[in-house]
């Protein structure tokens, strides 16, 4: 025998129209952060205060009230307990330190730093590069050194030879050489030393 559905008046009245009917509105996703404050629902609750002395057993809303004149939140620690365990904290402080934590260091990006020095320059300022290109690969960036030659200074390049084995030299606890010293154009002599992997 068939069934037959029981007809409404809109059913007789108006066959044409269909009526939708409403689905259940979806249950908003449970989030991950812990309950705390005024939606911590259940009482009693065990409580740890903010350095960490329990201090046992006692309705919400009196741990609450102890959390405010702290200024601080009541947060469920331990919802599956009987009771529940709540703590008093600054919940603010907790969830940078763990998105801190999570993202980790960051990595560094390494650039390239140039440094330039002259054929006539002298020891002093020479040592004082060395210095900045030790600073520079310690962050783990590479060092490009220049000499530049100007004028007369083009009849020693032997001079800037000298120069640039020196800084290898004084820098090979830290740093391998990329590319050995060379006259890159006929005014300047260059060396690329990029940090040590350990």
């Amino acid at each position: 025998m068939t069934n037959v559905r029981s007809l409404s008046l809109i059913d007789l009245f108006f066959p044409e129209v269909i009526i939708k009917r409403s689905r259940p509105a979806a249950a908003p996703p449970q989030s991950n952060l812990p309950r705390m404050n005024e939606r911590i629902r259940i009482s009693p609750i065990r409580v740890v205060s903010a350095t960490g002395e329990m201090l046992g057993e006692m309705e919400t809303a009196v741990a609450l009230r102890m959390a405010q004149d702290e200024g601080l939140d009541l947060v469920e620690v331990s919802p599956e307990a009987r009771p529940p365990v709540c703590r008093i904290m600054n919940y603010g402080k907790v969830i940078y330190e763990r998105q801190k934590k999570s993202s980790g260091p960051k990595q560094h990006k390494t650039q390239l730093k140039q440094l330039r020095l002259r054929a006539k320059t002298g020891q002093n300022d020479i040592d004082v590069k060395i210095r900045q290109a030790r600073d520079f690969l310690s962050r783990r960036d590479k060092v490009k050194i220049n000499v530049m030659f100007k004028g007369r200074e083009n009849a020693h390049h032997e001079r800037g030879m000298e120069m640039l084995q020196e800084v290898v030299k004084k820098l090979e606890d830290i740093a391998t050489v990329e590319q050995a010293p060379r006259m890159e154009s006929g005014k300047m002599m260059s060396v690329m030393l990029t940090p040590i992997k350990h």
